[in-house]
């Protein structure tokens, strides 16, 4: 490669792009993307992005950190791969996106009050807990998310779901105050402190 070419390479390759690249999951790959649309065009929630998946990656190789990392873009992410399937260089989108919203969140400049990503912390925080997801404790914990009176008009409208699933008995309301925990709940909490221990000195971050 000449010295010119080589010169160009760096400019391209910007400190924002190679902290990517370094630091989230299948980062190395946005330097792929030939800004075909296609992803943007696939995603069904495509209107509603602030930023679609093929603007973010061109972002990121302009080096416009702070305005990707406090998108909440990569949180709009359903995870239904039609972007993966279509893409012409099978370039790893939704784990980019998803890497993108851990890294922000890590980084705590992930947007507050985001719908799905406190979806997301709620679920992950609930799950890890006892090993299983307890989910009249996770719906009473998005319902009241935003307040009391919020979560009371949440349950009033809700009320005819939740009387039928009670007739149904898919619906315990004694879940609230029994054990629901898997059978090795210690041995669950040592994977994940093991497995943030990793990725915090992966991502540089600490533990």
């Amino acid at each position: 490669m000449s010295d010119q070419n080589q010169l160009a390479l760096e400019r391209y390759r910007n400190n924002f792009l190679r902290e990517v690249e370094e630091k989230v999951e299948d980062g190395v790959w946005v330097k792929m993307c030939m800004q075909c649309g296609v992803c943007s065009g696939s995603c069904p929630f495509g209107p509603d992005w602030e930023h679609s998946p093929q603007k973010i990656f061109m972002m990121i190789r302009a080096g416009k950190r702070e305005e990707v990392l406090t998108s909440d873009s990569m949180w709009m992410c359903t995870s239904c791969y039609n972007c993966v399937v279509r893409c012409p260089r099978k370039l790893p989108i939704t784990q980019i996106m998803h890497g993108l919203a851990t890294y922000a969140h890590w980084l705590g400049l992930a947007p507050k009050m985001q719908p799905t990503r406190d979806f997301s912390l709620l679920f992950w925080d609930n799950c890890t807990k006892t090993g299983r997801v307890n989910e009249l404790k996770l719906t009473l914990g998005l319902y009241f998310s935003g307040g009391i009176i919020s979560g009371i008009k949440k349950g009033w409208a809700m009320r005819n779901v939740g009387l039928g699933l009670l007739m149904a008995k898919r619906l315990n309301p004694f879940e609230l105050f029994k054990g629901h925990d898997c059978k090795d709940k210690k041995g669950i909490h040592a994977m994940l402190k093991k497995a943030k221990e990793i990725e915090a000195r992966r991502k540089g971050l600490g533990a």
